[in-house]
């Protein structure tokens, strides 16, 4: 067995629980602990994998008799036989791993994870269907055995978290945790080339072979770390547990508890805002610190006596420890009862939305489910269950409190439509009966029923209108995974697991054909603005040397149509550093000059120098862009015209007004650039456009009627948007100032758009909603701030 390290103690850590230690644990004390601890896990999980190999040998031979033909009985023949070949490798290394976990501990490096962090965005594009299944395997027996051997595993966290200076210890840094053991038979099965199907045979036989006996391990550490003096007096009490940190434990004196028990108390908040977490931590952590503050805070609330909100009415709610009005014992309904409530509230909502089964395309009104009515159908529930009368306790009550809100966010959501928000309202009690099966859910980032909500609500977000229309059949798919949960959810949480690995691999085909149509039509707008920039370029360019000029109508008439084409060609082509744009500029400045009288004796020799090389490079513009012939011809006859009056020391004649104003104005509308005096913004509509500016591709606008369309793209020179629907198609094209004028008038408003998960999204305005809460009874009841030092 490798030995433990020698890391010195920082001088920090304090015991966590109920009872302090007279001083902290020193390093050998803390090494031998780990030892004797490890020897538990290692010694018991050999015996236990052992019997599991056997078993698991069984199954496989049973597999291969049951066969369907010959070649995949020699599959689970050759199965056997790798892992008979392998058995002594596979103990020995499952062994090593379960006792490596021990020295990570040690190291503060152990934290296991199942592999689900994958499932999440655009990381499960990269996830083999292999690799997938495993981790669907591993995460639900993990996930399982956690809820199952909840207070064992909860005692054994605290006790471990003296063992680890104080810091706080959860079921991924447990070594002698369900993940660790999962884990450890993860990484002994790379010695055997099996497939994919003999992996989850596997697997399913070490749930119900080994994991369902490493309850006996649990307990046997716990008993060995309580007989050495560590938190011998721990209760179980998981709705209030905290990180073992020095400020948070806090000494409780003889005579504080009933027969001289103790149990674990932590100082509440103050009362006033709880600091909200840092946004630029890592998802995970964030939205971790951010339970954990919601916790705080529904404690905080609870304890100054206001109402939890949703809690059942009629139904009397005790703090954790079960005692009531005069310190009598209350019965608290047990986590069965509430389940079993749960699932005849479910039962009663798959009766009401019997037609969420249905696969027409009409979009059926629904209405949603009233959150705030649940939590008395509830307490209705438990009142026929139960012959006595009994409470709810105060964890379990926050509990319902906090999906109960969490749907509540949902339901005034803006992202989502009210069609969408309906249907996953009906959702609400399979989240509640989660949240009691598993009693980590809020914490678990990665949980597969949290994944499959994120997921469902940004499907709905994308292919789902407020109009009633649907894109890719989505509303369909969506109404029939929450008809499958209501129907099949009961307390398998692998239903998730299923549901969310259906669901993304059909969101992940529509997003790549939406996203190969939305590519496509920008290409082309791209190509189209580009056109629209050199032209308002090149339109820019002729005026600048126009406008302060009386210029005869022939000569604006070839600057501002065959002319400036060819400008805008070879600006595209050759761009604005080449020979032939300045070449073809300078035979404007050329034009223009050429057609001032001239005084001297020079500028005319000048003028007739150039004039036949003009005409060729105007003549070679116009075969170019292809103009007509005759047309060109006639141009370029009337330039001779005129540059002979020049040379005369004549003028000629410009254009009237009138035709000047409509040459120029058809130039502006070719180039895109309409805005006659009378169609000009007002402060306010400039002001919109600039917040205009400011927005990001993928903003979804809903307009009148409920269709919403997204930008796309945007040219930051032009200021047309391009807008595409919820299948990626291009809808229109509209300008900023378009765009402003119908958001002033109404017609259109920006959904305000998050890159965050729907369920991150909820928690941070739960938090905020219960800290203002929070704010608001300070004044009431903080008091003045002050007392003795």
């Amino acid at each position: 067995m490798s030995e433990f390290g020698t890391q010195q103690p920082d001088g920090s850590g304090r015991p966590t629980g109920s009872e302090r230690l007279s001083e902290p644990l020193s390093e050998p004390k803390v090494i031998e602990h780990l030892k004797a601890c490890q020897q538990l896990a290692v010694e018991r999980g050999r015996e236990l994998f052992r019997l599991y190999l056997s078993k698991l040998d069984q199954r496989l031979c049973e597999f291969g008799e049951q066969a369907k033909n010959d070649g995949e009985r020699l599959r689970f023949h050759d199965t056997r036989t790798q892992f008979q070949q392998h058995t002594d490798e596979l103990e020995r290394y499952f062994c090593g791993y379960l006792g490596e976990g021990f020295i990570k501990f040690k190291r503060q490096e152990l934290d296991t994870h199942t592999g689900e962090e994958k499932f999440q965005g655009d990381m499960l594009s990269l996830v083999e269907n292999e690799d997938l299944e495993e981790t669907i395997a591993i995460s639900s027996i993990t996930h399982r055995a956690e809820a199952y051997y909840a207070e064992p595993l909860w005692a054994l966290n605290q006790r471990f978290s003296v063992l680890n200076m104080g810091q706080k210890v959860n079921e991924r840094g447990n070594p002698a945790g369900p993940i660790q053991f999962c884990e450890s038979l993860r990484k002994a099965l790379l010695l055997v080339s099996v497939d994919t199907k003999a992996k989850i045979i596997a697997y399913k036989t070490f749930d119900k072979e080994f994991v369902a006996y490493i309850g006996e391990v649990l307990d046997a550490t716990n008993m060995y770390l309580s007989s050495e003096g560590i938190l011998p007096n721990l209760r179980y009490n998981p709705g209030t547990a905290q990180p073992a940190t020095p400020s948070a434990v806090t000494q409780v004196g003889p005579g504080s508890a009933q027969d001289g028990d103790q149990s674990l108390q932590f100082e509440t908040p103050p009362p006033g805002l709880v600091p909200a977490p840092d946004p630029n931590q890592p998802s995970e952590q964030y939205q971790g610190n951010l339970v954990d503050a919601i916790r705080l805070l529904q404690n905080h609330v609870t304890q100054y006596g206001a109402p939890v909100s949703g809690s059942p009415q009629g139904v009397p709610v005790v703090a954790p420890a079960g005692a009531g009005t005069g310190g009598q014992p209350v019965a608290v309904y047990s986590n069965s009862q509430l389940v079993g409530a749960l699932q005849n509230l479910q039962t009663q909502a798959l009766a009401v939305t019997q037609d969420l089964r249905g696969d027409g395309d009409a979009l059926q009104p629904l209405q949603p489910q009233n959150v705030a009515a649940l939590s008395q159908q509830l307490s209705t529930q438990l009142q026929q269950a139960s012959d006595d009368e009994a409470a709810v306790d105060r964890s379990d009550m926050h509990t319902i409190d906090l999906v109960g809100m969490l749907f509540e966010y949902m339901l005034s959501d803006d992202n989502l439509p009210d069609s969408v928000k309906a249907l996953l309202s009906y959702l609400h009690t399979p989240f509640l009966k989660i949240a009691f099966i598993d009693t980590g859910f809020f914490e678990q980032t990665e949980h597969p029923a949290r994944l499959l909500l994120n997921n469902l609500a940004e499907a709905g977000v994308k292919w789902v209108g407020n109009d009633g229309t649907s894109q890719y059949d989505i509303y369909t798919k969506i109404k029939a995974i929450v008809s499958r949960v209501l129907e099949e959810f009961k307390n398998d949480v692998r239903l998730f697991a299923e549901l969310l690995l259906e669901f993304s691999s059909y969101t992940k085909k529509i997003s790549r054909r939406q996203e190969l149509m939305e590519r496509r039509a920008m290409e082309k707008v791209q190509g189209e603005e580009k056109l629209r920039e050199v032209k308002i370029r090149v339109n820019d360019e002729v005026r600048s040397r126009t406008d302060q000029r009386e210029l005869p109508s022939a000569v604006l008439l070839l600057l501002l149509q065959p002319w400036s084409d060819y400008l805008a060609f070879i600006l595209l082509r050759y761009g604005e550093q080449s020979d032939s744009w300045l070449r073809a500029l300078q035979a404007v400045d050329d034009i223009l000059w050429s057609l001032q009288p001239k005084e001297s004796d020079a500028d005319k020799v000048r003028q007739k120098a150039m004039q036949e090389e003009l005409q060729d490079i105007l003549e070679t513009g116009f075969e170019t862009i292809g103009y007509d012939q005759a047309k060109g011809k006639k141009l370029l006859e009337a330039l001779t015209s005129l540059q002979k009056l020049a040379l005369q020391s004549k003028r000629a004649q410009p254009a009237p007004a009138p035709m000047r104003d409509k040459l120029e104005t058809m130039a502006a509308e070719k180039a895109g650039q309409t805005a006659p005096a009378e169609d000009r913004p007002s402060a306010e509509e400039e002001k919109m456009v600039e917040n205009l500016k400011m927005i990001e591709f993928g903003t979804w606008f809903e307009f009148q009627g409920g269709k919403r369309l997204k930008v796309a793209w945007y040219n930051s020179k032009t200021l047309h948007y391009m807008l595409v629907d919820q299948m990626g198609k291009k809808v229109a094209m509209k300008s900023g100032l378009e765009l402003a004028r119908e958001m002033l008038a109404g017609q259109a408003k920006v959904i305000a758009g998050s890159t965050k998960p729907f369920f991150e999204r909820a928690l941070e305005n739960i938090f905020h909603s219960l800290n203002a809460r929070a704010e608001s009874m300070q004044p009431a009841e903080a008091g003045p701030q002050g007392g003795a030092e």
